[in-house]
């Protein structure tokens, strides 16, 4: 009896985890950029029975019922949208640091197909890649026409922040390792002195940031080590959240 009692408590509940997931899938998708990858499952981790101080703001991002009180389904929405940002622990509790992500996120989705609807990266240079320090995303013009993205980036942290300007690329190394910090950095493509485009095996959402390279999904990185070339304009603007 004991033996099966253990059975039933330990059984999981795989019909409500899949349409919760589902649902977080559709809800975090913006227009031109998929932000989700692949990561470890969210039950590796416990999920809390305590609200967070963003309760009711993880909610609503979430599409959840915004009432500011911790449910075991908020808790595994909140958990499942830490678990594919690279939010750390992720065990549902809706921190500063979950709600700083869903805001960007937020701001990335709004981007949509006009990344530069304000104007703020210049249209009359050609070819250029233009870095979004405010809603950490980047992407490629040719003057007025967008050539590729949006796509979400990881910038400097408070103290290494990504240099703000005109630049260019100055240097591409396609299997550079960090002489200072002895890390791999693949498709790196130099504008500022050690500041480079680069991709991670990480999350470009996770804190705090990187030490002023902008960090790309290695897809990313690759597509933009197939646009651009020595030579080539980057412009970076705006502020980092938290900078």
């Amino acid at each position: 009896m004991k033996r099966l009692l253990n059975l039933r408590l330990r059984r999981p509940r795989t019909g409500r985890r899949a349409g919760a997931a589902l649902a977080l899938a559709a809800l975090t998708v913006p227009l031109t950029v998929a932000f989700s990858s692949p990561a470890p499952a969210a039950a590796a981790s416990p999920c809390t029975a305590y609200r967070g101080p963003y309760q009711k703001q993880a909610e609503k991002f979430l599409g959840l019922r915004a009432d500011g009180r911790q449910t075991p389904s908020d808790c595994r929405a909140i958990r499942a949208f830490q678990t594919s940002h690279g939010i750390t622990p992720n065990i549902g509790y809706a921190g500063p640091i979950t709600w700083g992500v869903m805001r960007v996120v937020a701001r990335q989705k709004a981007a949509g197909h006009q990344p530069n609807k304000a104007r703020k990266c210049p249209r009359n240079k050609g070819r250029i890649a233009c870095v979004d320090l405010t809603r950490q995303i980047s992407w490629i013009q040719d003057g007025s026409k967008l050539v590729f993205g949006p796509v979400p980036i990881r910038t400097g942290r408070n103290g290494f922040e990504t240099r703000t300007g005109a630049k260019r690329i100055y240097w591409r190394h396609l299997h550079h390792v960090s002489t200072l910090y002895d890390v791999p950095m693949p498709y790196s493509q130099f504008f500022d002195g050690g500041q480079a485009f680069h991709s991670i095996s990480g999350s470009v959402w996770s804190a705090p940031g990187s030490h002023g390279c902008v960090n790309m999904r290695s897809k990313d990185a690759k597509k933009y080590w197939s646009l651009l070339r020595n030579g080539d304009d980057v412009h970076v603007f705006g502020r980092k959240p938290g900078t």
